[in-house]
């Protein structure tokens, strides 16, 4: 009898592995993304103060949303898979933030952009190991992958310096070419308001 138990429970054990080991990887993956997600909103918050373009400031603004909207269902599938979410972002995740926080403005939106390439890039192999998952992490990777990938393609033309509205951009001048030999040069025209008296 005792032979006969032990050989169903050494079974059940055998055949739970596998399960158990995905419920772990998706347990380690949610708490991961959820820490991810509180990062970037933070990051996102930092953008629109400290930024110098318009194009690194909304980028801010859409990472802020978009990354609290993937936050709660994150949560969730966390919930569903007996994760307790995590309320902050990670230790390297809140050094990355001080050390962005502390750039001259100067330097901040390069180093921004370089930053979120960089992080998208890890964060999409990240999630497209994990959308391979049947389960609640899987569901949670599947969804949120359209968005990563926006991030990324935002943050690489911003990088690529395709950004709208830089402050500090000087007017563009136009060069004329001069006259040819002989060719009175062109008188400038007046408005009705400049016209002799």
């Amino acid at each position: 009898m005792i032979t006969k138990l032990g050989a169903t429970l050494s079974l059940a054990i055998l055949f739970a592995s596998p399960c158990l080991a995905q419920d772990v990887a998706s347990q380690k993956f949610l708490k991961e993304a959820i820490e991810g997600n509180l990062a970037e909103v933070q990051m996102g918050q930092l953008a629109q103060k400290q930024a110098t373009s318009d194009g690194v400031r909304s980028f801010g603004q859409m990472l802020e949303k978009d990354h609290s909207d993937a936050n709660k269902k994150a949560i969730a599938a966390a919930s569903s898979v007996g994760v307790t979410p995590p309320t902050e972002p990670n230790k390297k995740q809140k050094a990355d933030y001080d050390k962005m926080a502390k750039l001259p403005p100067a330097q901040f939106d390069k180093a921004f952009v370089t930053h979120m390439v960089a992080d998208h890039k890890k964060d999409i192999k990240e999630y497209e190991k994990a959308s391979k998952k049947k389960d609640a992490a899987g569901t949670y990777a599947s969804e949120t992958l359209p968005v990563l990938r926006k991030h990324l393609d935002t943050a690489q033309s911003l990088s690529a310096g395709k950004t709208a509205n830089q402050k500090a951009s000087p007017p563009a001048v136009m060069a004329v070419p001069a006259p040819a030999a002989g060719v009175p040069p062109p008188t400038p025209e007046t408005t009705a308001g400049d016209k002799a008296r």
